[in-house]
């Protein structure tokens, strides 16, 4: 077989160069919408090892070269001691992009598989470890902020599972403050496509490590979810898009939470309300608006 001719390979790193682009067009448009990152920062990157935590270090790396602040990146994997973890990939590849970091171990591993059940679901009990353990090495390093790589698909498939399974209007917000009220926690790929993740993987060709944990449980419900929404994007392109700018607007004198709208004291003031009935005059199965965030480019 022959190799690409030069007008192929050029093709491909014209679209390489395109989605590195838009990567950091996000990345810098979340942080930058949500206040994330400030002067003098000292951003602690988690890295897994994961498609996603890769993509984030990496364009986070990027933006730091143009930013007009200046903030310092550190990276931090917690080594949960699965069996067959590869220990040596995460060093080596962050001294060879000359990245500060710190390895952190700590056998969760056992503990998770020691008080969950076999079959049940892992992610609650190993979420809450990891993150205790994340909170208190941010705090040794003195990091002002700890950046996860959830990306728009996270975000969504989280509203998804809040509300079907725990009865709530929840999702993964971009920025938040810690459990311990002692580190504002940022989700800069918050506006990400888990799809150019992917993309992006595979063209940097990272050192994936695979889960054991989580990674390895098949039918758990964020997975259905996942399913469910691909589905979606097939037969109706543009209604994912339409569910997540859905979240940056939202209507609370529409729904039925009284501890986020005064229903109780309502009364007719003879004032026009825009937010009123008015409100139905805009029919929900007429076409698409564009979403508020532009998620292609």
């Amino acid at each position: 077989m022959t190799g690409p001719t030069a007008r192929q390979a050029e093709k491909v790193a014209y679209e390489n160069n395109k989605l590195h682009k838009r990567l950091c067009r996000l990345v810098g448009q979340a942080i930058g919408d949500f206040n994330m990152i400030e002067d003098g920062d000292k951003v602690m990157v988690c890295l897994s090892g994961g498609k996603d935590s890769y993509a984030l270090l990496d364009i986070l790396l990027t933006l730091r070269e143009r930013a007009p602040i200046h903030f310092d990146i550190v990276a931090v994997n917690l080594d949960q001691k699965q069996p067959g973890f590869p220990a040596q990939v995460l060093p080596n590849y962050l001294r060879s992009i000359d990245v500060p970091f710190h390895i952190e171990t700590q056998d969760t591993y056992s503990i998770v598989k020691r008080l969950i059940p076999e079959g049940k679901t892992t992610c609650s009990l190993c979420s809450r470890l990891r993150r205790g353990i994340l909170y208190r090495v941010a705090g040794e390093l003195g990091a002002t902020k700890i950046a996860l790589g959830h990306h728009r698909d996270d975000i969504i498939e989280t509203f998804f599972l809040n509300m079907f399974f725990g009865s709530k209007l929840k999702a993964m917000p971009p920025k938040l403050q810690s459990d311990d009220g002692k580190h504002i926690v940022i989700r800069p790929m918050a506006y990400v496509r888990e799809v150019d993740t992917e993309r992006y993987a595979e063209l940097r060709q990272f050192p994936i490590i695979p889960c054991d944990l989580c990674g390895s449980q098949e039918n758990l419900q964020r997975k259905q979810i996942k399913m469910m929404l691909r589905e979606w994007e097939k037969k109706h392109p543009g209604r994912v898009d339409n569910i997540f700018s859905s979240l940056t607007t939202v209507v609370p004198s529409h729904l039925m939470d009284r501890s986020l709208f005064e229903f109780s004291s309502l009364s007719a003031t003879g004032v026009a309300d825009k937010n009123g009935d008015i409100a139905f005059d805009d029919e929900p199965c007429a076409a698409p608006q564009t979403p508020i965030v532009k998620i292609y480019s």
